[in-house]
């Protein structure tokens, strides 16, 4: 056996194989065989200990591809009310849709009753608005009062994102006093900061947990509270809050309003979700696909999320060859179509770079709106100079293969060489322009970036890179032939 390729197959599986997915497959493994038992008595059975063997986290992950009626299955078979609250939480919105069609608006009410209110509008967010309204109508009244004003929110904002369940007290409010509120309150996570406020229930200020252990009872938060040095509101969007959580590590996030009142509180575990959705959703539309590969779905139906996108790429190859074949028995056209391939990778390639470059700055918060210009600007550069430095290599070979004989083409290498070299750079240069205005142009519209290294992009880079090819070689045989 070949020794290199044994290491590359081992550095390949250990990509492939992390903990978690390797308990996917485990699960998943365990979970088809039980579910082709013969008997429906066994099935139960076996799935039930499946169930209680195992984490409701990694159940909920496994199911994902398993068809719907199994989910349901599993999911009747968790051993209690607090593993199925942490299997709804944790698993996604198909499997939930599936499951709130077979369990009756009771049920449904048990497990967003003991739910934290952020967590409980992303689940509900997965039923009808007529049955929504029945099962808010079963919660206590206090509970749905703090949900509804959440769902307030726009989906992608701040005030989407925020818990109304924490700890906020008087400055001049003891430590004793407030660790009696924490004891009293078992059912509020939200310990790892503790906020103040002044006479007029503003935001100034916030008390680590760790102080509550340190200090003597006899303390108030005014003397060892530490000033909030970043807010957000309601409205701003989730994007806004992701950079400002990464950027200065905030474990949890005020979210005030116009007179700086606290409203609620974004988690870092909340952050980190939001930043799973970006990326997915950013992949998704670089991809030109909305699929998730995990959940269990026909062939077909994954077809036709890609579908719509390729559409856009087959019908760039057709006007691509309509333009070509517009040019057919023209002289200076003989030897045109043999370079195309390479004029459309290389451009391609080079589009792709600017694009993709551009768009993780702007995710990442690193490209300021001043400095935009400067970065098109050093994009522009770039392109021009990687036309001309692979313009060059390509003429040299080009003219190489012309002397010894490779290329048997009836007209002069001087005009092929300078035809494919000029025609290189410029469409080099096109597909620079293109990708690194593109996501500013998106940007614009309030479009995903992202979507300006996808398939629409890409296509509409091939059509211009090939069209600009053919005026160069237009050009170059009007001037020198």
């Amino acid at each position: 056996m070949d020794p290199d390729r044994n290491e590359e197959e081992e550095a390949t599986g250990s990509l492939m194989d992390f903990q978690t997915s390797h308990i996917d497959d485990v699960l998943n493994e365990k979970l088809e065989e039980a579910f082709h038992k013969q008997t429906s008595q066994v099935l139960v059975h076996d799935v039930a200990k499946i169930a209680s063997e195992h984490d409701p986290i990694d159940l909920a992950y496994a199911v994902t591809r398993l068809p719907p009626t199994f989910r349901v299955i599993v999911y009747d078979n968790l051993p209690d009310l607090q593993a199925k609250i942490i299997f709804m939480i944790n698993t996604g919105s198909n499997t939930r849709t599936a499951i709130f069609r077979q369990i009756d608006d009771k049920e449904i009410e048990s497990i967003i009753e003991h739910m934290p209110p952020d967590e409980a509008v992303w689940i509900l967010d997965d039923l009808s608005n007529r049955r929504l309204k029945r099962v808010l109508d079963l919660l206590d009244p206090k509970k749905a009062g703090r949900i509804r004003e959440l769902m307030k929110h726009d989906r992608n904002s701040a005030g989407r994102l925020m818990t109304n369940e924490f700890f906020a007290f008087n400055m001049n409010a003891t430590i004793g006093e407030v660790a009696t509120t924490i004891r009293d309150n078992p059912g509020i996570d939200l310990t790892r900061r503790i906020f103040v406020l002044n006479d007029m229930g503003e935001l100034v200020g916030y008390v680590p947990g760790r102080n509550l252990i340190i200090n003597p009872p006899y303390v108030p938060l005014k003397q060892v509270m530490r000033p909030v040095l970043h807010t957000v509101r309601p409205e701003d969007s989730r994007d806004e809050v992701v950079d400002i959580v990464e950027r200065y590590k905030v474990p949890a996030l005020p979210v005030v309003n116009e007179s700086d009142v606290l409203l609620g509180v974004i988690t870092y575990e909340d952050v980190v979700d939001v930043m799973e959705d970006i990326a997915d959703e950013t992949i998704a539309s670089m991809a030109g696909t909305a699929e998730v590969v995990s959940e269990h779905e026909p062939v077909f139906r994954r077809f036709l999320w890609r579908a719509p996108w390729l559409v856009v790429t087959l019908c760039a190859g057709f006007i691509t060859a309509t333009v070509m074949a517009s040019f057919q028995g023209e002289i200076w056209f003989s030897f045109v179509p043999f370079f195309v391939p390479l004029i459309a990778g290389m451009s391609g390639n080079v589009g792709i770079q600017c694009s993709t470059i551009l768009v993780r700055a702007m995710s990442t918060g690193e490209l300021s709106y001043r400095s935009r210009r400067e970065a098109v600007g050093k994009e522009l550069g770039i392109g021009l100079l990687i036309g001309l430095v692979f313009g060059s290599v390509c003429a040299i070979i080009v003219y190489m293969l012309n002397i010894y004989g490779f290329h048997q083409v009836k007209s002069d290498p001087f005009v092929i060489v300078l035809t494919v070299s000029s025609g290189l750079i410029g469409a080099c240069m096109t597909a620079t322009l293109l990708g690194t205005l593109s996501p500013f142009f998106f940007a614009r519209f309030r479009i995903d970036p992202a979507v300006a290294s996808g398939p629409i992009v890409t296509a509409f880079n091939d059509v211009i890179a090939t069209i600009m090819y053919i005026f160069v070689a237009w050009v170059v045989y009007t001037l020198f032939a």
